[in-house]
């Protein structure tokens, strides 16, 4: 069975802001890394939008923004969205029975698949969907935005945990 994932950057007060958070060198080639082990993802309408922005390069990527892009691209997307009407490339838009849809990319074999978008994940999380929780805690207070975890925290436990270098 596939394994559903729910990993995103959030502050120390539980926020997630992708406008606030630079990752440093090291982090940025670890989530590199990351998304070329993925088998796919699954996106909210807001998150995927964000996404989008590694759709085209741009001319001031460097090697590893390149290197990220093109893993992202390979990847099969699936976006949870009642209001757009198509997806980009590589993507697949779930309108409805977004859990029937989800139970069967987990009965999938193997793998890993992403969940990108708070609220996306605090619905998946109340269906009992998300194995695995990932928490990519920036030494930041916010103060404001999108909680981490939209409804009640679920019972979490700590298998793991890693440093990465700071800000380069």
């Amino acid at each position: 069975m596939a394994k559903l994932v729910y990993a995103l950057n959030r502050s120390l007060d539980g926020y997630v802001d992708h406008l606030e958070f630079k990752p440093s060198l090291a982090l940025f080639r670890h989530f590199i890394e990351q998304v070329r082990d993925l088998t796919g993802m699954v996106y909210g309408r807001r998150m995927y939008d964000t996404m989008r922005y590694w759709d085209e390069d741009q001319a001031d990527w460097g090697a590893d923004e390149h290197a990220f892009a093109a893993a992202w691209r390979s990847r099969q997307k699936w976006v949870v969205s009642r209001s757009l009407k198509s997806a980009g490339p590589n993507a697949t838009l779930v309108e409805d029975n977004i859990e029937a849809v989800i139970r069967g990319l987990k009965a999938q074999p193997g793998g890993e698949i992403d969940v990108a978008g708070p609220d996306l994940a605090g619905s998946l999380t109340n269906l009992g969907l998300i194995d695995e929780y990932r928490l990519y805690l920036h030494p930041i207070v916010l103060g404001r935005g999108k909680p981490f975890f939209s409804g009640p925290r679920p019972p979490l436990r700590l298998v793991s945990r890693s440093r990465h270098p700071g800000r380069d």
